[in-house]
């Protein structure tokens, strides 16, 4: 019963001292400011234990009534930490989002100097066993020049193509020759390796055309002539017994080109059997 009264006598408590509080104000006088936000609490206040009286009434049991003002802020304190909260999370995964990337491109530029790593020392193994096999094989004497380079270097190598499409090897070989020697650091250089590599190999000089053929694709370079160069450089190496470092070098040519021509491709695996690769 205790508990049923206690709301019950608050509020009639401070009703009656609203009460009081209001008939000690003249009707008829104005209210400042302050008599009014006063006058509007105890408003507010009597309204609230007015709703205790009846809920107490109801239920039997006290009922704690908080301001409308406490309630909003709690509420409004409570939608800004879920705010918070959701940045938080959003933020955590957005780094750990960047972090999976930079550990992926970490490993990847690991992998990148790995393999540069192992180019070099590929091509670097077949200038040493080229040097090397020319050193030991006999001494070829190539065929006397018939062909000079022009001062002008498209005019050296357009003159030293023509020989070598009409099959005349010794002034193609003496042109290409020519023109590296002068011109071989240029933009034409590669593209003189390749032709001059041909013509040797027309005459069976294999160390010398696989020589020319590791100058003609060193950083693999992409153009129509390159992936015939790799195979051109396989069979050098086929004729020279390297039959490991032919595989190896037909490896790179399905990795560097795959789009090559198929029948370059085909004669590719013609040559892998050859050298029996294995595969």
């Amino acid at each position: 019963m205790k508990s049923r009264l206690a709301p019950v006598l608050v509020a009639a408590f401070l009703a009656a001292g609203a009460g009081h509080a209001l008939a000690q104000t003249p009707l008829d006088e104005p209210l400042d400011d302050r008599g009014a936000k006063r006058l509007d609490r105890m408003e507010r206040a009597m309204k609230e234990l007015r709703a205790i009286v009846f809920q107490g009434r109801e239920t039997g049991a006290p009922v704690l009534v908080q301001p409308a003002e406490t309630q909003g802020l709690i509420a409004a304190q409570g939608d800004k930490i879920n705010d918070i909260n959701q940045t938080l999370a959003r933020l955590n995964g957005e780094l750990e989002v960047i972090k999976h990337d930079l550990d992926q491109s970490r490993q990847d530029a690991a992998d990148l100097r790995t393999s540069v790593a192992s180019l070099r020392e590929h091509v670097a193994a077949l200038e040493k066993a080229a040097v090397a096999t020319s050193a030991a094989a006999p001494a070829q004497q190539p065929p006397p020049p018939t062909a000079t380079a022009a001062p002008d270097p498209a005019v050296a190598f357009a003159a030293a193509k023509a020989a070598l499409t009409a099959g005349d090897n010794g002034a193609a070989e003496a042109g290409f020759r020519d023109y590296v020697d002068h011109y071989g650091e240029g933009p034409g250089g590669p593209e003189a390796r390749f032709y001059l590599a041909k013509a040797l190999m027309a005459r069976k000089a294999w160390p010398e055309a696989a020589t020319a053929e590791i100058g003609a694709i060193r950083g693999w370079p992409h153009t129509r002539w390159a992936p015939e160069a790799v195979l051109d450089l396989s069979r050098a190496l086929v004729a020279m017994g390297k039959q490991a470092d032919a595989c190896q070098t037909l490896d790179e040519l399905a990795s560097r080109y795959p789009k090559a021509a198929p029948s370059l491709l085909k004669s590719a695996s013609g040559l892998r059997a050859q050298a029996q690769c294995g595969r």
